[in-house]
Parts: C-alpha cells; sequence; structure tokens
C-alpha cells in the first residue's frame, strides 16, 4: 500500500503549487482529503465513476445515498438544480459560502446536496479542478466526522492519494443541511446554523426597488418604505434597492437628500449598487420606476416576473402612464412632484406587507 502525500498548507495563505497539485489529483479520479470551515472532507470527481466507486467504498457507504456537490461560485448552482424556490437564494445570498448545504431538485431528476464552503483552500481547490467535486467528511461512514486533520487521516492513511493538513477547522462542526426540493423548508440537519436563523432568513420578506442609476427614485422608495414600516412596527421585511445602469458606487443626488430630508430620513455617505441576478431571484416583491426597468430584470432573471411590478401600480392616481420618470437634473419642485407620487404608492405596497 502506497502512503498518501501529505502537506502541510497555512489556511489564510496557502501555496498556490499545492492547491493545483490537489486539483489535478482529483481531476484525474484520485481522492484528496480538504479542509473546510466545518470538518474535512474528501473531495473526489463526481463525473469519474471509478474514483466515486473508490469513494463509497472507503467510506462504507451505501451506494444508493449520494454524495453532496461542492462548488465555488453561487451561479453555479444552477448547473445542477433546477427550479430553485426564492427561499433557497435567501440563505445562498445570507450564508454562502457558509455551513450550509441545499437539498434541491436535481437537473437530471431526484434531487442533489449542494455546498459552496468558506475556506479558501477548499474554494481553490474546486475550483481548480474544473470538473463537478464531492466532498463528503472524511471518515468512515459511522464514525465522528474529523475536526482536524489528525482525525482524518487516522483511517484514511494510504487510502487517499493526497491529503492537505491546515489544523483544526473554523467552526467544529457539520454543516447545516436543508431541503427545499419540495418549496417548504424542512431541516434535516442542524450543524453550525441554527434551524431559527434559517427559519428567520427564510420569512423575512424582501422588498427591492429598481431605477436607473439607484441614486434618485429607488433610494426614494427605499428609505420611505423602510421609515414606513418601521413606524407600523411591521418586521421581518427587508428594502434594498439597485440601478440598472454599469455605473455603481455613484452618490445619491442632492435633491433626492432634501426630499428625504423633508421626511426626517438622512442618506449621507450612501452608494449606488447595481443590479444582480441575485439581487433580483432573492426578492419577494420587485418594484420598478418604469417599464424599461421592468425589461432590464427579466432579461437577466425571467424567472421573477410573477413578483415583479411598475411602483406606479400602487399609487391612486388617475393616470394612465405608470412610468415614474427620472429627476436627476431636474428642478426641486420636480422632485417633489415624483416623491410624491413614490411616497403614496410606498404607503400602499406597506399595507400588503
Amino acid at each position: 500500500m502506497s502512503r498518501t502525500k501529505v502537506v502541510k498548507e497555512d489556511p489564510d495563505h496557502p501555496k498556490e503549487s499545492y492547491l493545483l497539485e490537489a486539483s489535478g489529483i482529483i481531476k484525474k479520479g484520485g481522492l484528496v482529503i480538504i479542509p473546510t470551515e466545518t470538518v474535512y472532507g474528501i473531495a473526489a470527481n463526481m463525473l469519474d465513476e471509478k474514483a466515486v466507486k473508490r469513494l463509497i467504498e472507503l467510506k462504507g457507504r451505501p451506494s444508493n445515498k449520494p454524495f453532496s456537490v461542492h462548488i465555488a461560485d453561487k451561479s453555479r448552482v444552477e448547473d445542477f438544480a433546477m427550479k430553485i424556490p426564492i427561499s433557497a437564494y435567501k440563505l445562498m445570498d445570507k450564508f454562502w459560502p457558509g455551513p450550509l448545504t441545499l437539498v434541491l431538485q436535481s437537473i437530471n431528476g431526484g434531487t442533489i446536496g449542494v455546498r459552496m464552503p468558506d475556506d479558501k483552500i477548499a474554494l481553490s481547490v474546486i475550483n481548480h479542478a474544473e470538473v463537478p467535486v464531492v466532498c463528503p467528511s472524511a471518515n468512515i461512514s459511522g464514525k465522528e466526522p474529523p475536526k482536524n486533520f489528525q482525525e482524518a487521516i487516522k483511517d484514511l492513511e494510504g487510502k487517499v492519494d493526497f491529503a492537505i493538513d491546515s489544523g483544526a477547522t473554523r467552526l467544529q462542526a457539520e454543516s447545516s443541511v436543508v431541503d427545499l426540493s419540495k418549496g417548504e423548508l424542512k431541516v434535516l440537519r442542524e450543524g453550525a446554523l441554527k434551524r431559527e436563523e434559517l427559519e428567520k432568513t427564510v420569512n423575512t420578506k424582501q422588498v427591492l426597488f429598481i431605477c436607473t442609476g439607484n441614486s434618485c427614485r429607488s433610494v426614494m422608495a427605499e428609505e420611505m418604505l423602510r421609515k414606513t414600516l418601521k413606524e407600523r412596527n411591521k418586521v421581518n421585511i427587508e428594502v434594498s434597492s439597485a440601478g440598472i445602469m454599469m455605473l455603481a458606487g455613484i452618490g445619491v443626488s442632492s435633491g433626492t437628500k432634501e426630499i428625504l430630508a423633508r421626511e426626517g430620513i438622512a442618506v449621507s455617505g450612501r452608494h449606488s449598487q447595481r443590479l444582480t441576478k441575485e439581487m433580483a431571484r432573492k426578492s419577494d416583491l420587485i418594484l420598478v420606476m418604469e417599464r424599461m426597468h421592468e425589461e432590464s430584470v427579466l432579461k437577466i432573471a425571467p424567472d421573477v416576473k410573477n413578483r415583479l411590478f411598475l411602483l406606479k401600480e400602487f399609487a391612486k392616481i388617475d393616470d394612465a402612464d405608470l412610468n415614474i420618470p427620472d429627476p436627476i437634473g431636474r428642478s426641486i419642485e420636480f422632485y417633489e412632484k415624483i416623491g410624491a407620487v413614490i411616497k403614496e404608492a410606498v404607503e400602499r405596497v406597506s399595507n400588503i406587507l
């Protein structure tokens, strides 16, 4: 029996050469012990039948019990899962990378577990492998999952091809496992994340306002709704805003600052952010200012159509034009007019939340 090659790595400043070596071995069908923030795992190429069979036999695990796939980028979840619910995107946004495994509907039928670990070494190895990576805990089935390298290598010396020693894991607990394959939250394993944290994240409503540059209209709407919700003591609702422009990081317009100041709201120091697919998909309600914003959202996230509306649809104003025009560069009187429309619509939105 050949010995396992063991290398030591600094968890914060790992050597790239060792990470590339580990990734190459995985890609070619080998087994590699790697650290994660929870426990040590055995990484293998999910597409290599021999590697997966070897992993099953090594762990003494039932062949009908599938392994979870580990990813290094949130967007990769859609390579493996379909019909992903809003609740899953909320959990990804809050806890990925981190100690959370999501069980979702698989694109190949059935279900699949997906996890994005919060560990530099693990993420780098997974990314460089360039193949789907499974990574169950580095222990014989039935034994305690290893929280340091000595525990991991104890029963696996000579049985895996390569092993990375980075000391004790940071969290010293397994990932929590949540099943969302049928839409409803079902906690299969309460690990590093507690049930209460998971349930609160899923049950918190997300409202997203969108305009062009995220410096005027969407900022007014966001801050006015946040104030209204606070006054009405409505909790478990998070409000945010974004723009469809490429440019991000610009400040709030002076007109917007003045209108919000009259409402007792200060917005100094905040900067615009650009809309992303992830922002849209985690939102329960998306409110845009113009039809062109609606079109832009649907281009990047067509699946949010049923929760996407023009904000002015909620305003009690007899006006066939449902667009709320951009006040940037206009007079303060025009800002006042736009602010009044947004405020009235926002108050009506708060009634349905």
